[in-house]
């Protein structure tokens, strides 16, 4: 996979609270996606990316939230959000990537 196709597929580390947790006791990391990225091209751009072996990756479709302002409606994007379970012995430190 090249380069460019990697931070196509990767747009940013998802950061709250559930994924802190998930972090911290199941050994996951959790990455908003591009929404026609497939698990396989997620899997191949976190281990080449931050150099770990992934066990296993779980998507999820999140739906664009509707929004008013007075009058007009408008809704947010809809976006896609990976959960990548790291092997054993293996952990991405998304706290030092933003630094």
């Amino acid at each position: 996979m090249n380069d460019e196709r990697i931070f196509q597929i990767l747009l940013s580390p998802h950061i709250s609270e559930k994924s802190a947790t998930l972090g911290d006791s199941a050994n996951q990391a959790v990455f908003q996606v591009a929404t026609n990225a497939k698990k396989n091209e997620i899997k191949a751009a976190v281990e080449q990316l931050f150099d770990v072996k992934v066990a296993n990756v779980r998507t999820v479709n999140v739906n664009g939230k509707t929004k008013r302002m007075g009058m007009r409606r408008g809704c947010r994007k809809d976006w896609k959000k990976a959960y990548v379970s790291l092997q054993q012995g293996h952990e991405i430190d998304l706290a030092a990537i933003g630094a």
